[in-house]
């Protein structure tokens, strides 16, 4: 029998309905209390207790997983993000590291597209005037007239890239990384560099992963290069952007608004002045919003974590009839 530390936040609410197939598969679980993700003590509390473990974004460091070891065989990640684990250091200890490409572009790129047409449409802001009793007709623009500028071109850019397009938008794309020529062709993108993307951008889309090189890559000197009037939008990690440069720039009218689902410290604290700004629109980390598509990452967190364990998973599709039956 092994042993799971199950701490993933979306699949926690509906863990007895996965208990039959883990008790199955002779899988016992220690689920603790989690209140977004586990920090570094939390986890060290349990070290050296589990096999392996389906987490969140929780903060498995060269520390924690060095205390876990030789135990821990498989993280298996709940979603895409993979960066709140120190791959070098698991790779170093035996552990294998697992996730879900892909899980959850397409809500990530509606509710970025949501976001554009929200400033865009002046929608908040028209709907709480007209709730206050003022009659205000404020003034909004057509997508087509704007210029949307996506930093990091990976499956989510893609996707809010081709949205944009349908919307008659000029589209603008920045990576690291060559971006396939026909991609760039098909939806008409012009790949550029940052600093231009961000001087004639009306809207700037942050869905780049969080890496070495992505690490406050907005800061106080990237954000005297955007275009007055441009408004940001962070669906992607919150140590993208230095925040207090990012309040800095709201504050003095360098960005007319900002749209953020994600952010350097989880939850926001009660004190962050973003939350006090009329001209920010704020969401606690929920872009993935998508109960059918929290039903596959579950699925596919499932798989990889037996897979990781050597376990047959072919008896795994007969679990998701029988389950998905009885929850109906």
């Amino acid at each position: 029998m092994y042993t799971v530390l199950l701490s993933a936040p979306y699949l926690l609410p509906v863990v007895e309905r996965f208990r039959p197939l883990f008790e199955d598969y002779r899988l016992a679980l220690i689920v603790p209390q989690v209140h977004e993700r586990l920090s570094e003590e939390e986890i060290l509390t349990y070290a050296g207790q589990f096999d392996a473990t389906i987490c969140g974004d929780d903060r498995y460091t060269e520390r924690v997983l060095q205390a876990c070891a030789p135990r821990l065989k498989v993280i298996s990640k709940w979603g895409t993000g993979i960066d709140s684990i120190d791959r070098q250091a698991a790779a170093r200890l035996g552990i294998q590291v697992r996730n879900t490409p892909n899980a959850f572009t397409l809500p990530v790129s509606d509710s970025v597209l949501g976001y554009i047409l929200a400033f865009a449409r002046q929608l908040p802001w028209m709907d709480r005037a007209m709730k206050a009793g003022q009659w205000q007709k404020l003034p909004g623009r057509s997508l087509s007239e704007c210029t949307l500028g996506v930093v990091g071109v990976g499956n989510v850019g893609k996707a809010v890239l081709r949205r944009a397009r349908a919307f008659g938008m000029r589209l603008l794309g920045n990576d690291i990384v060559p971006i396939a020529p026909d991609f760039v062709l098909e939806n008409g993108v012009e790949m550029t560099t940052l600093r231009d993307l961000l001087a004639r951008s009306d809207f700037i889309s942050l869905n780049c992963d969080l890496n070495p090189t992505s690490y406050h890559l907005i800061n106080s000197e990237s954000l005297r290069w955007v275009k007055p009037g441009a408004v940001l939008i962070n669906t992607a990690r919150g140590p993208v952007v230095d925040e207090s440069a990012l309040i800095a720039a709201l504050q003095e009218g360098r960005l007319a608004g900002a749209a953020l689902d994600v952010f350097e410290v989880e939850p926001l604290p009660l004190d962050s002045p973003l939350l006090k700004m009329d001209n920010v629109m704020l969401a606690a980390h929920n872009s993935n919003a998508s109960p059918a598509a929290w039903e596959r990452v579950h699925w596919n967190t499932i798989r990889n974590l037996l897979d990781g364990l050597g376990m047959d998973v072919s008896g795994l599709d007969e679990w998701k009839k029988r389950l998905s039956e009885n929850q109906g």
